[in-house]
């Protein structure tokens, strides 16, 4: 009669617990409710069975004396692991759930990628100040985009790579043949002393630079839009012979090639990587070894993920991994951030948790405590396997930890925030979390939403917490990476147990309890958007 029937399907302990606590009553479903756990998709399978199962009850305690007796009623409050858009039409209207449908707008790595390139359309944000550019290659159009971004990238990584070989190694002078001083005298360009980076029996590349240095020059008129009135060739179809031009690239970025630049040539590097800097918000990220890495589009927990330097190595992966069954437009392919901050040499990332409660007004609050993942191994570009690169704990429980891994990595590879604001205060960096982390999370969580708005199918009564992954560049910025609809509460630390647990009782706070009292506590959720 009070409407306090509710539906838990999944493991989810914490939330039949306070439920309980407050006075409601369970529906079980002893069948259909333990099959739609175990055989849906989402479950998740690296929880034991026994961990599922451990929380049930005595069936003759009070409790399952209740849920006997609503065995008939519809639950008022309904918490799973999965909804999708068939269960929607079932529910009543003054049902409480905690799924929207439609959310694989922003919570599938395709959905993202496309709802955030429609994101100038919808308000005067760039998601490449916050999202590492990213391409469906099942779409003609961007996977052809995708090749020449990978070329142009490639190409401003040659600068970055000759401008640091030019500094930071001591200079060698070549010496100009006799023939070519007297050429000089009607070429001077021929005269330039020149630098080289190449080590005792590497080939050189002579020509290398200068050509990176014309598709450079071109893809900066294109970007101040000097190319309006005046019909330009983009950068990449230019009579470059771009096959060549990537094996030597190669060559020079992973297997210590040298180049020959001169004097003018290294100016040349310098003012036009500074101008391309003004035009290219991620220029300082992407770093100069032109990582890439390859997702299934529609996948989670880490799956199927590949980092490649090889443009052929993504196409023919691609693919090769697509089943008969499977497009190739289940696969999204982004730029890997280079440029990142490490702890202790060690990749992290970090999950952000948020909850929206309404889609109109679009309703969003943000959880201020939030946990870091460590890799198993130091970070290194130079090796791309998955222990040292995807922090995801699903990845991460299969790997040892190395033993040339710093022993100030927490063994369970766990940080909270906490942990890691006392760790910015040891660089010197105080102020970094609350100044340029924090912001620029939440401000990323709000352009995604709000790329995906139209997308949702709201509805009144529903809700639903998020767990947003995000990287950090070496100046603190947060790269959004994917959001996770049904982020796991299943601890794997001391950390993620007790905040696993009070996000779930602040979720309960902030959508049952502020119903009857709108003065009631929402825990550590803090309201940052209502439309």
């Amino acid at each position: 009669q009070e409407k306090k029937i509710f539906m838990v399907q999944g493991p989810y302990p914490i939330i039949r617990h306070e439920l309980r606590a407050r006075g409601w009553v369970e529906r079980k479903l002893p069948s259909m409710g333990r099959q739609l756990v175990q055989h849906h998709p989402l479950h998740y399978p690296w929880l034991p069975a026994e961990e599922e199962e451990q929380h049930d009850e005595d069936p003759n305690s009070i409790h399952d004396l209740m849920s006997y007796l609503v065995r008939d009623r519809l639950p008022n409050f309904i918490w799973t692991n999965f909804l999708d858009a068939t269960d929607h039409e079932l529910l009543q209207q003054d049902n409480v759930v905690n799924h929207y449908a439609r959310v694989d707008a922003f919570t599938t790595k395709e959905g993202l990628c496309l709802s955030l390139q429609k994101l100038p359309w919808i308000e005067q944000a760039d998601p490449n100040t916050f999202f590492p550019r990213c391409y469906r290659l099942g779409i003609m159009d961007e996977r052809e985009a995708f090749i020449e971004d990978f070329r142009l990238t490639a190409a401003r990584s040659l600068l970055k790579l000759a401008l640091e070989e030019a500094g930071d190694t001591p200079v060698r002078t070549q010496k100009v043949p006799k023939s070519a001083k007297e050429a000089g005298r009607h070429r001077s360009h021929i005269s330039h002393p020149k630098h080289s980076t190449a080590r005792p029996g590497s080939p050189l590349y002579p020509e290398l630079v200068e050509e990176a240095l014309e598709v450079c020059e071109q893809h900066l008129g294109v970007l101040r839009h000097q190319d309006i009135d005046r019909s330009t060739p983009s950068p990449c179809r230019t009579c470059i012979d771009w096959d060549r031009f990537l094996q030597q690239y190669y060559h020079v970025a992973h297997e210590g090639a040298g180049l020959v630049l001169t004097k003018q040539q290294q100016k040349q590097c310098h003012n036009l990587l500074q101008h391309l800097a003004e035009q290219l918000p991620q220029l300082d990220m992407e770093g100069k070894l032109n990582v890439w890495i390859l997702k299934p589009g529609a996948e989670s927990q880490g799956k199927g993920i590949i980092c490649t330097t090889r443009l052929e190595e993504v196409l023919q992966l691609a693919w090769s991994c697509t089943a008969p069954s499977m497009q190739m437009g289940r696969w999204v392919v982004q730029k890997y951030v280079e440029r990142l901050l490490t702890i202790f040499g060690t990749k992290f990332d970090i999950r952000q948790w948020f909850v929206v409660t309404d889609w109109k007004p679009l309703t969003v609050w943000f959880y201020q405590d939030c946990y870091l993942r460590f890799c198993s191994r130091p970070f290194s570009l130079c090796h791309l396997e998955r222990a040292r690169h995807l922090c995801n704990v699903s990845v991460q429980k299969w790997y040892k930890t190395s033993p040339d891994q710093d022993p100030r990595v927490p063994p369970d590879k766990i940080w909270s925030n906490k942990q890691f604001q006392e760790y910015l205060a040891q660089l010197g960096q105080a102020d970094a979390w609350h100044q340029v982390l924090v912001p620029g999370m939440k401000a990323a969580i709000l352009s995604a939403l709000r790329s995906a708005q139209d997308q949702v199918r709201f509805r009144k009564g529903s809700f639903e917490l998020y767990g947003a992954d995000f990287l950090v560049g070496e100046d603190f910025q947060p790269w959004l990476l994917e959001i996770n609809s049904c982020p796991t509460m299943s601890p794997s630390s001391a950390v993620t147990r007790r905040l696993c647990a009070n996000v779930q009782r602040d979720t309960l706070c902030l959508v049952l309890d502020r119903k009857d009292n709108p003065t009631s506590s929402t825990g550590a959720f803090e309201l940052i958007y209502k439309e």
